[in-house]
């Protein structure tokens, strides 16, 4: 059996087949001119270098057909890989930063493919990370009621990480929906790296075995038990 003709979603266990539920993984990914530079390399290097981990995560939870998706925002926001691609597929293809921080429409692309149908009801919560280093220059609360108008948007595991000191904290705790959960803050490429690994790793393997729930569940955060990041990495460079 498969999903859109690439994803094995059935695995030939002793005593019968088992049905892995599909688990989508969703970057939104800011690369605005703010962004240009080192940030924008460092962001491209650390989505990259976190790929290897994710497929180790999906090999040992056999359970969850791990499938991984790319919003790229700047001036607009478009899909930077479009398909629900198996993770083990996936190869990154470095972005570029220009324009300005279209935050909310990000998040309303990314709330039509929240829906049932494209997404299956038997689907594990998905996992949506956040990064930017700036402010929305949109409309980013009409991006974000969109999202969370639809019951996989409530439901979704949301991370957010701020790059440097001049990322919007109260619109990332916002996306994050939950008070008790503070934005990641990266000042530094090595914590940058870090903190892509940890939300593609950890959080990943929290998601993909969540304690059950009906579909439509308010509380992420209740619905998968998040483990602890990692400290800051120090460095000499700040951004």
């Amino acid at each position: 059996m498969s999903v859109d003709g690439n994803l094995p979603l059935e695995m030939e266990l002793p005593g019968g087949p088992l049905s892995a539920r599909p688990l989508d993984f969703i970057f939104l990914l800011d690369a605005s001119s703010s962004m240009h530079g080192a940030k924008i390399q460092s962001l491209n290097q650390a989505v990259e270098a976190a790929l290897p981990a994710m497929r180790d995560v999906a090999r040992d939870n056999p359970n969850a057909a791990v499938r991984v998706r790319a919003i790229q925002f700047d001036s607009g926001a478009h899909w930077h890989i479009p398909k629900p691609t198996p993770v083990e597929q996936v190869a990154w293809t470095p972005m570029s930063a220009s324009g300005s921080t279209s935050m909310g429409r990000a998040l309303s692309l990314c709330a039509a493919q929240l829906r049932t149908p494209p997404m299956p009801d038997r689907a594990l919560p998905p996992v949506l990370v956040l990064i930017s280093d700036g402010a929305p220059t949109d409309d980013f609360r009409a991006g974000l009621n969109a999202l969370m108008a639809e019951p996989w948007g409530k439901k979704a595991v949301r991370i957010a990480i701020a790059i440097g000191e001049d990322a919007d904290l109260d619109v990332l705790r916002a996306f994050m929906g939950h008070p008790e959960l503070e934005p990641l803050r990266a000042n530094n490429a090595d914590t940058l790296v870090q903190f892509v690994r940890w939300a593609s790793t950890a959080v990943l393997q929290a998601a993909s075995a969540p304690p059950s729930r009906a579909l439509g569940a308010p509380a992420p955060s209740g619905n998968v038990a998040l483990p602890a990041p990692p400290p800051p990495a120090s460095a000499a460079d700040v951004w």
